[in-house]
C-alpha cells in the first residue's frame, strides 16, 4: 500500500480536545492525507481516547505504533508519553527522551520531525493549549514549506498556546475549529504549495 503523500498534524493541550471534537466529523472519507493527533493528557489513566475519537469519524483512528507507515484517511493519535518522529521513508517512531516544554508527547517534537519529512505536503494545526509548545515547531514547518494554521485565540477554551503561536512563529492561516475541516479537506487540492 502506498504511504500517505500528505500529512495533516492538529496539536493541542487542554482544550484542544474539544477543538477536535468539532473538527473530526467534517473531515472528508477519501482525504488523501494522514491525520496525526499530539494531544497532551495523563499517563496514569486507561485512555479511551482511541475510542472516543472513533465515535466522531468515519475515518479510522488508530494509536501510532512503533515503525508504522502512514496511510491516508487514518487519524494516528500520539501515545500517552512518548514523543512521535516522522521518519523519512513516512513511518513513525516513538521516543521516550526527556520532556520538551513539560510534554511527552511534545508538540514541538512532532511538528518538527515532521517538517523534515514531509516538507511543503505538511499542514501543521496548533489549537487551544495552556503552554507554548508548538510554536518552535510550526516555525520549523514554515521553514520547511509547510502550511502553518493557529486555532483562533478567541475561540480556544484556553487561549494561551495560540496566542503564543502567534508571537512566536510565523502563522499564515488563523480558522474557528469548524473551518478547520474545510482546510483540511481541500489541503490537496487547490491549497497545495508544491
Amino acid at each position: 500500500m502506498t504511504t500517505a503523500p500528505y500529512l495533516v498534524i492538529l496539536g493541542g493541550s487542554a482544550g484542544g480536545l474539544q477543538a477536535i471534537l468539532t473538527i473530526l466529523p467534517q473531515l472528508d472519507v477519501k482525504l488523501q492525507a494522514a491525520i496525526i493527533i499530539v494531544l497532551h493528557r495523563q499517563t496514569h489513566y486507561e485512555s479511551v481516547l482511541t475510542e472516543l475519537l472513533s465515535a466522531k469519524t468515519m475515518l479510522r483512528v488508530k494509536e501510532a505504533e512503533e515503525k508504522e507507515v502512514l496511510l491516508p484517511g487514518v487519524i494516528y493519535i500520539a501515545p500517552a508519553d512518548y514523543h512521535l518522529l516522522i521518519e523519512a521513508d513516512h513511518s513513525l517512531s516513538l521516543d521516550y527522551s526527556e520532556k520538551v516544554n513539560f510534554s511527552r508527547p511534545s508538540i514541538d517534537v512532532t511538528f518538527e520531525a515532521a517538517a523534515a519529512a514531509y516538507g511543503c505536503k505538511l499542514a501543521a494545526i496548533l489549537l487551544s493549549g495552556a503552554n507554548s509548545d508548538g510554536a518552535n515547531g510550526l516555525a520549523a514547518v514554515y521553514a520547511a514549506g509547510g502550511i502553518t494554521v493557529v486555532q483562533d485565540p478567541e475561540s480556544a477554551e484556553v487561549d494561551y498556546m495560540p496566542r503564543q503561536a502567534l508571537l512566536m512563529a510565523p502563522v499564515e492561516k488563523v480558522l474557528l475549529p469548524e473551518e478547520v475541516p474545510v482546510f483540511i479537506n481541500s489541503f490537496t487540492g487547490v491549497d497545495n504549495r508544491c
